[in-house]
């Protein structure tokens, strides 16, 4: 028998529809990287430093709880320098809950933002002039 708390019961009686915790946390994932400001996604604290994960897999650096009528997400992101970071949270906030709520249908009742890092850019490497030519 499958997990009822991973079922969203359909009212026309055809059957149950289940929204996979990944699924959701892959939309999670996707809205949060079309927010300016955040660098990436983190894979948690390593010695200190916060690993950075790639664009390539959304659902890393989101953690997901769906019940059968909510979802709650943590969201783990490294932030760019120089962005203003309650706004970069707000805006992934807004993003993520619009994105589940029209996507599934389930009621986000929390998105937790945690930094775990701010992304600097890379010094851009300038061609070493020749004195004499």
């Amino acid at each position: 028998m499958e997990n009822e708390k991973d079922l969203v019961k359909n009212e026309s009686g055809l059957g149950a529809i289940k929204i996979a915790d990944e699924v959701v946390s892959i939309i999670a994932g996707l809205a949060a990287t079309e927010i300016e400001g955040i660098a990436g996604m983190s894979g948690g604290v390593v010695g200190g430093i916060a690993e950075m994960l790639g664009r390539k897999n959304f659902s890393k650096g989101v953690k997901v709880e769906v019940g059968e009528r909510e979802a709650a997400v943590d969201l783990y992101i490294i932030v760019q320098y120089g962005a203003r970071i309650p706004d970069v949270a707000l805006s992934a906030q807004e993003n993520i809950k619009k994105a589940i709520e029209t996507m599934t249908g389930l009621s986000v009742v929390e998105v937790n933002v945690h930094v775990q890092g701010v992304h600097f850019p890379e010094d851009e490497e300038k061609p070493e002039e020749t004195r004499v030519r």
